[in-house]
């Protein structure tokens, strides 16, 4: 029976193909830690976390993550500009996630 709805299961409706389009990518799930571990985050100090990042590509991952309701971006109407970017509940959701494939890489290290 299982096997069966397997092979007739297409990958693209399932949660994990969802969840893996969520997360893509090579920095994502880096944000998304980085934003669990430090809470409240300027575009500027993601940089120097994420020390191999370049602004386009930072900036083009914020928006995504925006997009699909993981993270909240505050702008304050100052001069210089002062955006922030925190976790949504969404998004601290998935960290969970992320936070047990951290556990197990610890756990399973060769």
């Amino acid at each position: 029976m299982i096997k069966n709805y397997i092979e007739n299961a297409n990958f693209e409706d399932t949660g994990f193909y969802y969840t893996l389009s969520l997360i893509s990518g090579k920095y994502k799930m880096v944000i998304l830690y980085c934003l669990m571990e430090f809470g409240v985050v300027r575009f500027n100090e993601l940089q120097r976390y994420i020390k191999t990042i370049s602004y386009k590509t930072l900036s083009a991952n914020l928006k995504e993550l925006e997009k699909d309701n993981l993270i909240t971006r505050k702008e304050y109407p100052q001069i210089p500009p002062k955006v922030e970017y925190s976790l949504t509940q969404r998004g601290r959701s998935l960290v969970e996630v992320l936070d047990r494939l951290c556990v197990w890489g610890e756990e399973n290290r060769q």
